[in-house]
């Protein structure tokens, strides 16, 4: 698989050459239990269990690869990018322990940087990538992404909402529950209907399969706190995948 042209290198680092300072994220991806855990999202797992799919998939701000290891397995050729190597050095240390490295290849950048042609990829993942970047830069990184999928191709998007205790708008920050550890890394909390709305934007030219927002408790890193968060699964206007939702109301017997 080609790694799309950027200004910033691809992330061949080894363990010695690691640099914790410039990675702000090195401490939760080098524990042993892996900040985020290593169970892929719900809603995209779902999916990856029903629809057969196969071709390019983007991961922006993969992590430590729980959603890049899911899409791999599931056939997709995978370009895993976030801005911390320890993170993307755990990646390719999971997709050789899943078989998977021929499957996946890693890109150290801000995602705001990737390279994304018009029509390109079969699947763009985005688990809170667009709520760790200005509002401004959000819309024109959504703008490529929506313009970057195949004409069958899917989104997956997750974002922190303003009901997340550690938001600075109402009404999470009247919320007396436990903040996360890593929330000082969101800058932009999305208000209700917001990310629906880009999705049924007419210039976004997406279907939307699945969106809710949410509470969700997460124990998969410091201590156990809550999130609000909003979720989107999408796909092109005019695709229809067997899609059956998550969980399946009636499942095939």
């Amino acid at each position: 698989m080609d790694i799309p042209p950027s200004s910033s290198r691809p992330s061949t680092l080894n363990d010695s050459t690691l640099n914790k300072a410039s990675d702000p994220f090195f401490e939760p991806y080098d524990r042993e239990q892996i900040a985020y855990g290593d169970q892929p999202s719900a809603a995209l797992s779902a999916y990856l269990q029903q629809v057969p799919r196969s071709g390019k998939a983007l991961d922006l701000g993969a992590g430590a690869g729980r959603d890049t290891i899911a899409l791999a397995k599931a056939g997709y050729d995978v370009l895993a990018v976030d801005l911390s190597d320890r993170g993307l050095q755990r990646i390719r240390q999971r997709a050789q322990k899943e078989q998977t490295s021929g499957k996946v290849q890693t890109l150290a950048v801000d995602v705001r940087e990737v390279f994304m042609p018009e029509k390109t990829y079969d699947a763009i993942v985005a688990t809170t990538v667009l709520d760790h970047i200005p509002l401004t830069d959000a819309v024109v990184l959504w703008d490529r992404m929506a313009k970057s999928l195949t004409d069958t191709g899917i989104l997956y998007v997750q974002v922190h909402t303003t009901e997340d205790p550690g938001s600075d708008q109402s009404p999470g920050r009247e919320s007396d529950a436990p903040v996360s550890e890593t929330a000082g890394a969101v800058i932009n909390y999305f208000s209700p209907n917001q990310l629906a709305l880009w999705a049924v934007a007419a210039k976004s030219r997406l279907r939307i399969l699945r969106y809710e927002e949410c509470l969700e408790w997460d124990y998969t890193h410091g201590p156990e706190h809550l999130h609000g968060k909003a979720i989107l699964l999408a796909t092109r206007i005019g695709a229809h995948p067997p899609w059956y939702g998550q969980p399946a109301m009636f499942p095939r017997r």
